[in-house]
């Protein structure tokens, strides 16, 4: 059977689990889902210095993967909306790479222009680079927080429910967006809860990330082993394995 390898870069065992169950019921029988947790960094993702540190994390949980199991994966998916890691992983894995933001934008695209609604208040300039650095910023017509980060929104969902289905309507109406993305590895299942309320799609970011799973097995392999171009000094023991293939 075709693995997915699905990588949490904040370290909630929750939220792990909230992603595993919605990716493997989409994927169904067709993969079975892989699924790895940050061993460092912040509990949740919201702000430029948990980015950061999840960047690594992201590379470190994918090593640690590897040394626990090392058949390739057929695909790895970055399980956060704002894929830290995401271009470094994808020099460094043979398999295809791939994050929920990046996946939302190229589906939310299909529509036209298109809106991004999210928990945490700190996020829009940091979508705004990702979606400028992907080559999306043209559709990107805006972007709506909420007070609440994807955590909290989580531990509520029939709250979050109500608040993010305000939000996306006031995020369509207000940035005449074709479609609005409920961006959050947290926020998995709401968008279908929310859709009846909209008149334009709603695009969950973890059901893109499971469509593109299920197709990624037509994508060519990054290189033959996986690897790093340089030598490491004091990573983990996993990523120094990796270093300089």
């Amino acid at each position: 059977m075709r693995k997915l390898l699905l990588i949490n870069p904040n370290t909630s065992l929750s939220v792990t689990e909230l992603l595993r169950s919605h990716v493997q019921a989409a994927v169904g029988a067709q993969m079975q889902v892989q699924h790895v947790t940050a061993r460092f960094g912040a509990p949740y993702i919201a702000d430029e210095a948990s980015y950061a540190v999840a960047g690594h994390a992201t590379l470190d949980a994918w090593a640690a993967a590897l040394a626990a199991d090392p058949a390739q994966p057929d695909a790895v998916l970055i399980g956060c909306f704002g894929d830290p890691g995401l271009l470094a992983l994808r020099e460094s894995s043979p398999a295809p790479v791939a994050g929920l933001a990046e996946l939302a934008f190229a589906e939310a695209a299909r529509y036209g222009r298109f809106a991004i609604v999210t928990g945490g208040q700190r996020w829009p300039p940091m979508l705004q680079r990702l979606a400028q650095q992907l080559g999306y910023a043209p559709q990107l017509s805006g972007i709506h927080t909420v007070a609440p980060t994807g955590a909290q929104l989580a531990a509520d969902p029939d709250a979050a429910g109500a608040l993010l289905g305000d939000a996306c309507r006031d995020a369509a109406a207000q940035f005449g967006a074709q479609a609005v993305i409920l961006g959050g590895a947290g926020l998995a299942g709401l968008a279908a809860r929310i859709q009846p309320g909209l008149a334009v799609p709603v695009i969950d970011s973890v059901l893109a990330g499971a469509r593109w799973a299920l197709k990624a097995q037509a994508l060519p392999m990054q290189r033959s082993l996986p690897g790093f171009d340089v030598a490491w000094q004091r990573v983990s023991v996993e990523l120094s394995a990796l270093g300089l293939r």
